[in-house]
């Protein structure tokens, strides 16, 4: 019996399938290779745990032998209606987690980043039979979909979109670039062992007539080599997946990491562990207690717990930078001295507000968290307490200083802030800017900020956007309420912070800033405070910019 089409062509034909899987019946056919052959590579960087969809399953037994061992949340889909009947009548009984559906792979019907993985055994090669427009057209439109379904940075805006990958590839200083994901679970020493493993399939890659023995460069734009610790891992109802990690840094120090798994290569926030908590102290304690704990036991108890914090230092440049736009504020000499009231929206680790509760004695800070479970993370792992000058929120920030905003009235003054601090992340990876939700630089939202700031206060904002033309366009917005705006931006990173203020002839020059920077920072370091002699507040103002 042939089963092989008369042209290449029918291979993207539905009919030619339907026709093949009645004539095949129920036998299983595997293209390009059986499970034992694959399941080597497929184990390696595909995890029980993850979500896994199969494009253009067929009749073949891949899926179910992944499922038995251990890889059940599977979902199968086939544009033939004759095969997903055959393995839906072949698993019903014996392997009732997995679905199997019919479904066209360029038109699919599943929410964005709804899997951890896509497994092709074969589909692509039936599309691409030929090299004309309407083919090519076809796999793009493929892996356009594979994109949006999958969880991981394909789909966030550098990767995504074509303006942030050419914004990826000059950055980079080349023309030509492959990314390449490295999943969490993958252990690698570092860059040399990564070049080792990939550097035969790059040149696969490579374009005709470039020298064979040519050396191409790796580059990293995260943090996932080298030794990482997970100290804890939980799921929130808004944040999704995350970890508690403690990675070595270049200086063999340790530094403890709030990583959301729906955006696993940036780090939420980070604190700096005490030099005596080292991995090999944690393991010595680890096995003291195991020598002295009752059988019943738990064995994962946490190690390293928040009190092993270093409070005084501050990993993320961006709050160092957040930090000195205190400067700003009238007398910076006097602050410790003067009652502050800030208002922080976006706790994370609660690094940024714990730090001003400890350096400004008279300082008053209202947090505001919409995730109840961040507040649990900054307490238990991070060293954070609320106090009487420490008070937490758990709110929309949007609802929060809107309501702020409308309290006049009724014989209640509205609350008014010396500083406003917004450093919030937005949940979609696909717009070009991360930081803040772009509802939190909206101009009619802007306006509320404005009418909780004092006269002379500050209002700073971390802002991460690669898209220029949103950029300029929250630029503009923020100048529209607020006359008087400096920009910061963050040496090798994305991050400007934004110092924002209402009145424009209040403006100062650099050395004027820097002045007044060295002034705080010369109140700071106060004999038994414990000040980190790398932070330099001056430093922080010294390329600041008027907008």
């Amino acid at each position: 019996m042939n089963l092989l089409p008369k042209s290449s062509k029918e291979f993207g034909s539905v009919d030619y399938w339907e026709k093949f899987f009645l004539q095949r019946g129920k036998k299983a056919f595997e293209w390009y290779g059986t499970y034992l052959e694959l399941c080597g590579v497929l184990h390696k960087y595909i995890k029980p745990r993850e979500k896994v969809l199969v494009v253009g399953c067929g009749n073949s037994e891949l899926s179910e032998q992944l499922y038995d061992v251990g890889y059940q949340d599977i979902v199968n889909i086939d544009i033939s209606e004759v095969v997903i009947k055959q393995m839906k009548e072949r698993n019903a009984s014996r392997r009732p987690r997995m679905s199997f559906l019919k479904m066209d792979m360029t038109q699919m019907e599943f929410p964005d980043a709804s899997f951890q993985v896509v497994l092709d055994k074969g589909t692509l090669d039936a599309v691409l039979t030929d090299e004309e427009e309407k083919t090519l057209q076809q796999v793009d439109r493929m892996l356009a979909e594979v994109g949006r379904v999958l969880q991981g940075r394909e789909t966030e805006w550098l990767f995504g979109m074509e303006e942030g990958r050419k914004q990826l590839a000059a950055s980079a200083g080349f023309r030509r670039l492959i990314t390449v994901a490295l999943h969490r679970g993958q252990q690698y020493e570092g860059m040399d062992s990564i070049q080792a493993e990939l550097s035969a399939r790059v040149m696969e890659l490579a374009p005709a007539g470039m020298p064979a023995q040519l050396q191409v460069p790796f580059l990293s734009v995260g943090g996932d080599i080298g030794v990482r610790i997970v100290q804890h891992q939980d799921c929130s109802p808004l944040s999704g997946d995350y970890v508690i990690e403690d990675v070595q840094g270049d200086d063999k120090r340790y530094f403890r990491r709030l990583i959301f798994l729906s955006n696993r290569n940036v780090v939420q926030s980070e604190a700096r562990l005490l030099q005596d908590v080292s991995h090999r102290a944690q393991k010595k304690r680890k096995k003291d207690r195991k020598k002295h704990r009752p059988a019943d036991t738990p064995e994962d108890l946490p190690a390293a717990p928040g009190q092993s914090i270093d409070k005084s230092y501050l990993c993320c440049e961006h709050h160092k930078a957040m930090i000195a736009g205190l400067a700003l504020l009238k007398n910076p000499e006097r602050l410790l001295e003067t009652p502050l009231a800030l208002l922080v929206v976006g706790l994370g680790g609660g690094s940024l507000p714990l730090f001003i509760h400890d350096h400004f004695p008279k300082s008053c800070i209202h947090a505001v968290e919409i995730d109840p479970s961040m507040l649990e993370v900054a307490t238990q792992w991070f060293g954070f307490s609320q106090s009487d000058r420490m008070k937490v929120h758990i709110a929309d920030g949007l609802a929060f200083i809107t309501r702020l905003a409308e309290e006049e009235g009724g014989g209640r003054a509205r609350p008014h802030y010396d500083v406003i601090m917004f450093d919030v992340d937005s949940k979609d990876p696909t717009l070009g800017m991360s930081c803040p939700p772009p509802a939190f630089v909206a101009q009619l939202f802007l306006q509320k900020v404005k009418s909780i700031l004092t006269s002379e206060g500050v209002f700073i904002l971390n802002l991460v956007c690669r898209d220029l033309g949103l950029k300029d366009s929250v630029l503009a917005g923020l100048k529209a309420v607020f006359p008087l705006l400096y920009v910061r931006r963050i040496e090798g990173e994305v991050n400007e912070i934004l110092f924002c203020q209402l009145h424009s002839e209040s403006k100062l020059a650099t050395p004027e800033l820097l002045e007044m920077a060295r002034a705080l920072e010369q109140t700071l370091r106060k004999p038994g405070k414990g000040w980190d002699d790398t932070y330099v507040l001056s430093d922080m103002l010294n390329t600041v910019k008027i907008v």
